[in-house]
């Protein structure tokens, strides 16, 4: 008699059903690929995905991408690989928490960004203003998985990824997952790093809410108890629930201090995480009008501005400054000092 031998990947599955939360999404239940695929016998669906975000050209690029602070000199300034991998880190630490699956949650966080322009949201406005229909990085980011990139990822992490923008609607819980994690990560690592720019200090943040959220015990920091209590609060919050949210005290406390940041740093133009925005929004502008005369040469305007958004927001900062030069900057047609030049006039003067 024949004896049919479980692949890994149906283990997995069996796991999935046995151990996590009845409101966890199992990668059976998966509405699927777009374009269907036989499955992996060592990986889940959801797991594939993971890796295929990963091996991306799009997410490689994101460690030149601006969080907060446009190009960076100093390596400890976040970029929007390492906000990223934060975001990661804090729904995988929830969703194991509330027993949901951690593969869709990582995936989804690992792509949540890869449609994100160059210089941050500055570069996101000027393609907003310049697009018809106007530019939003959470729907680029499905168009580079789906068509630039072609990554055919299930239809739940294509979700989670569309839906991690505030405003949307998640259909999964480890989707909603992501979206608190997203908003957690930079509110705390954009305070890391404004302070470590030395813009403000601990005792600038609103005073309320730094009582409330250093009341966590333990030996920590300030910022560590901060995070801690944000994502203690989402779990104590939401055991047992068919929901991901945080109590509404903890949630008022995070919004306050999330209006606080985009009053004194996102959108102060006085600080000095947004004075040279005026210097990148203008990159993005004069390369968008090159690059459309260009294009225009050989399809209609809106297939050509179609191609010229998708170009220019995949580009790093630094790769958008260097075709910026190279295209408006004039260059020497000589770069060396010729020593036969200063041969012939050593010979003169003797």
């Amino acid at each position: 008699m024949k004896v049919e031998l479980k692949t890994i990947r149906e283990k997995l599955e069996e796991r999935e059903t046995k151990y996590l939360s009845e409101f966890a999404f199992k990668c059976i239940n998966s509405k699927g690929r777009i374009i269907p695929e036989e499955k992996c016998n060592l990986r889940t669906d959801f797991q594939r995905d993971r890796d295929r975000i990963i091996h991306s050209k799009a997410f490689r690029r994101l460690k030149h991408k601006t969080q907060v602070f446009l190009s960076p000199f100093d390596d400890h300034f976040r970029t929007r690989l390492t906000h990223t991998l934060e975001v990661s880190q804090i729904a995988r630490t929830i969703a194991r928490a509330l027993d949901l699956n951690e593969d869709l949650t990582e995936a989804i966080s690992l792509g949540h960004d890869l449609g994100h322009t160059p210089f941050g949201h500055c570069g996101e406005r000027v393609l907003d203003e310049l697009m018809p229909g106007g530019f939003q990085h959470n729907i680029q980011s499905v168009r580079v998985a789906e068509i630039i990139e072609k990554l055919n990822l299930c239809r739940e992490t294509i979700d989670g990824i569309l839906t991690h923008s505030w405003g949307y609607q998640p259909h999964t819980l480890e989707a909603q997952t992501v979206q608190l994690a997203d908003k957690i990560a930079y509110i705390n690592h954009d305070i890391d790093d404004s302070i470590l720019a030395g813009i403000i200090t601990e005792d600038d943040l609103p005073k309320d809410c730094r009582d409330y959220f250093s009341s966590v015990e333990g030996d920590f920091s300030i910022k560590k108890k901060r995070l801690t209590k944000m994502i203690e609060e989402i779990v104590s919050n939401s055991v047992g629930k068919n929901q991901v949210s945080m109590s509404e005290e903890a949630w008022g406390y995070t919004t306050k201090l999330r209006e606080w940041m985009f009053n004194n740093i996102y959108m102060d133009m006085n600080s000095p995480a947004k004075k040279e925005e005026r210097k990148a929004s203008n990159i993005i502008r004069e390369l968008f009008e090159y690059y459309l005369k260009e294009v225009s040469k050989e399809y209609d305007e809106t297939k050509a501005k179609r191609i010229v958004c998708d170009y220019i927001s995949g580009m790093s900062d630094s790769s958008a400054i260097e075709k910026f030069k190279e295209i408006f900057i004039p260059y020497p047609k000589i770069t060396k000092i010729q020593d036969t030049a200063l041969i012939k006039l050593a010979q003169l003067s003797e």
